[in-house]
C-alpha cells in the first residue's frame, strides 16, 4: 500500500477512536469490560483522546510524505506507538481488565504494527 493510503487509513481509525472515547466513553468502555465508575474515570478516557487524536492528526497531516528519511522515522514512530498498544492491551486482556470485545484491541494493534512495519521497510 502506498504511504498516502496507509496514513489516511491510520489517521481515520485513530480519529474515530479519539472522538468515540471523548464523546461516548460510557458506551464504548463497557464493551471492553471497563466500568466508568466516576467522573475521574470518564475524564481519563477523554484525556486519552488527546493522544489518539494527536496520532490521527500526525498521520493525516503527513499523508503526502514521500519515501525517505522523514517517512522512515514517521513509520518507525507509528510502529513503536502501535507496539505499545499491543503490549498494554494484551496486559489488560491477560489480567482480566479487558473482556468481551476488549480482546479485539491486541489483535487490532498487532495488525497496525504489522502494517506500520511493512510501510517502514518500504521506505
Amino acid at each position: 500500500m502506498n504511504n498516502k493510503t496507509f496514513l489516511t487509513t491510520h489517521g481515520i481509525i485513530y480519529g474515530i477512536f479519539a472522538l468515540a472515547l471523548f464523546f461516548i466513553p460510557a458506551i464504548i468502555w463497557p464493551m471492553y469490560g471497563i466500568e466508568l465508575n466516576d467522573r475521574y474515570a470518564y475524564f481519563l478516557s477523554q484525556h486519552n483522546s488527546i493522544f489518539l487524536g494527536g496520532i490521527a492528526a500526525i498521520s493525516l497531516l503527513l499523508r503526502e510524505v514521500e519515501s525517505g528519511v522523514v517517512a522512515k522515522k514517521l513509520f518507525l514512530a507509528l510502529l513503536i506507538s502501535n507496539l505499545l498498544g499491543v503490549a498494554i492491551t494484551l496486559y489488560a486482556g491477560v489480567t482480566g481488565l479487558f473482556v468481551g470485545f476488549g480482546w479485539s484491541d491486541p489483535v487490532f494493534f498487532t495488525l497496525l504494527s504489522v502494517l506500520s512495519y511493512c510501510q517502514f521497510k518500504k521506505q
